[in-house]
């Protein structure tokens, strides 16, 4: 059977005194059923006036983990201390009943109830103590101990908190927020009523969780309970902006958790907030020099400050030292391959790089983006080839390649096959096949532009004989120069503009027709107005 929470304990106005702020911070959590989190922080502040309690609520969390031996050592040692304190006779009680030793557990159920008669939050835990042990067949010692709640204080809390949680259980979602919301009305400062009521509402209405997690912080300052919750309400909802300067309150409270540091690196990065991400992750650095996540978002966040430049190459050698140090623990995402290999490219060490890149499609083969960049970094070597077979496993991986992606193969296999032209024809020749082929779904991507049919010109030039190179490429060019005419602005192509048009221009004066060679020849001129020779040379036609 789920194990409920034993207890649910309004702080405010208890005839038990008031809990001091840290150890107050681990019972929200615990009423709020996080209970590794209470865990952590009660072990954390288990000290002092409070240790009684302190024992109750780490005796029920021994309990829940199954650990009977424990819970019980934690009740007695809590009695002990305090021996007016009710409830870790309560927690003794539980393990009583777990054990089917009803007698023993009604009497320490009585001694609880008599030690908190005017108590009501006492009654709601005995009656939650039967709850958790089987709601079915100690239904009428339930309802028992619920009566004396409401003659005690109809006002308590903990009463409509309780019933919120049964009805929850019963998947009444609307009737356990109903509940909540009761409880958080009598008694405003019950933590965990706002956050049972915000979870209700985070997947069908987020901006309304966020509006009750407010109001409750508002009420507890400082919580740390308050703070974290309403922090991840922004961040669930996609407020980033928001969700990072709520982070920034709770990363101040003592009572925050070290991994909630992480999520708020990671949200001033993403929010564009560098310098103070840098910052933030420096601070964590000295505190801890091994923080591996610390080191990811000083670095990442350095990658975007351009003051950083110079400290750039040093951060990438570091971080990449302690991933291979230890894998599995320093675990990378794509970014971090990403902003290592670009600075390993930069410093001209490419072989590295794009080993880093390599291991970045080891963990994630899916992702094509290592692949372009790995092509890129054979374009910076002069291995057009190499570039050319990596740029098609990058297509090869993409649902739906586009036309710069089509005509940048292209491009690639037309210089591989000019590079292999002599040293290896047969390589050439595929290179020339594959680049026809992806120069046509170029063209078929985007009927609109002269890149695809001029390729196709240049290799039909490559493979025609020397005799038939000045025509082999004519009709493509010719495609081409139309295309090119009707964007209207070829000068911002002048290289291939001015290959197009005096290709042509020697093509028609060589098949007689000066006129249309003229025409061809006027507009190679407006890119090279300075060369006077071969202004005469248009004139004299």
């Amino acid at each position: 059977m789920k194990l409920r929470p034993i207890l649910s304990v309004c702080l405010a106005g208890m005839a038990l005194g008031v809990f001091a702020q840290n150890t107050s911070d681990g019972v929200q959590y615990y009423k709020a059923d996080q209970f590794e989190n209470a865990k952590e922080l009660l072990q954390r502040n288990r000290s002092g006036a409070n240790q009684a309690e302190s024992d109750f609520y780490l005796g029920l969390i021994a309990l829940r983990e199954g650990n009977g031996a424990e819970a019980a050592k934690l009740f007695n040692e809590g009695a002990q201390l305090d021996p007016e304190y009710a409830y870790n006779y309560i927690g003794l009680g539980a393990i009583e009943l777990q054990n089917n030793n009803l007698k023993v557990a009604e009497n320490l159920f009585k001694d609880a109830s008599n030690k908190g008669k005017k108590d009501a939050s006492v009654q709601v835990a005995i009656a939650r103590s039967y709850y958790n042990a089987d709601p079915v067949k100690y239904e009428k010692d339930i309802e028992k101990y619920l009566e004396k709640a409401r003659k005690i204080n109809m006002e308590e809390a903990d009463i409509y908190i309780f019933e919120g949680d049964r009805k929850y259980d019963k998947k009444d979602w609307g009737g356990a927020a109903g509940q909540y919301e009761m409880g958080a009305n009598y008694e405003p400062s019950a933590a965990e009523a706002y956050v049972k009521y915000a979870n209700l509402f985070t997947k069908v209405n987020q901006q309304y969780a966020i509006d009750m997690l407010s109001k409750l912080l508002q009420l507890n300052p400082n919580s740390a309970l308050a703070q974290r919750e309403l922090a991840n309400a922004y961040y669930n909802a996609g407020k980033y902006t928001d969700a990072a300067k709520s982070y920034g309150q709770y990363v101040q409270n003592p009572n925050h958790f070290k991994q909630d540091e992480d999520r708020y690196a990671f949200l001033l990065f993403y929010g564009g907030d560098y310098q103070k991400g840098y910052d933030y992750a420096s601070q964590l650095l000295a505190q801890n020099p091994d923080n591996f996540t610390a080191q990811r978002f000083q670095f990442m966040n350095a990658a975007q400050i351009p003051a950083m430049k110079d400290s750039m190459l040093s951060l990438a050698e570091k971080i990449w030292a302690a991933h291979v140090a230890n894998p599995n623990k320093n675990k990378f995402s794509t970014i971090d391959y990403n902003l290592i290999a670009e600075e390993l490219q930069g410093a001209k060490r490419h072989d590295e790089a794009i080993a880093v890149l390599n291991e970045g499609i080891e963990k994630s083969p899916e992702n094509a983006d290592f692949n372009k960049r790995i092509a890129m970094i054979h374009v910076d070597t002069g291995n057009i080839a190499a570039a050319a077979d990596e740029f098609a496993k990058y297509i090869a991986k993409l649902e739906n390649p586009g036309f710069n992606d089509y005509n940048q193969q292209a491009t690639f296999d037309y210089y591989a096959g000019v590079a292999a032209k002599d040293s290896n024809p047969e390589a050439s020749k595929k290179y020339l096949d594959d680049a026809v082929a992806y120069a046509k779904k170029a063209d078929e991507a985007a009927p609109g532009y002269y890149q695809p049919k001029k390729i196709m010109g240049d290799v039909a030039i490559l493979r025609a004989s020397a005799d038939k190179a000045a025509s082999a490429a004519a009709p493509f060019y010719q495609e081409a120069w139309d295309l090119l005419i009707k964007s209207n602005d070829p000068s911002r192509y002048t290289r291939d503009a001015k290959t197009i048009y005096n290709y042509l221009g020697n093509y028609y004066l060589g098949l007689g027709d000066k006129a249309k060679a003229k025409t061809y020849f006027i507009n190679y001129k407006q890119f090279d107005p300075n060369n006077t020779e071969y202004a005469k040379f248009v004139e004299s036609l």
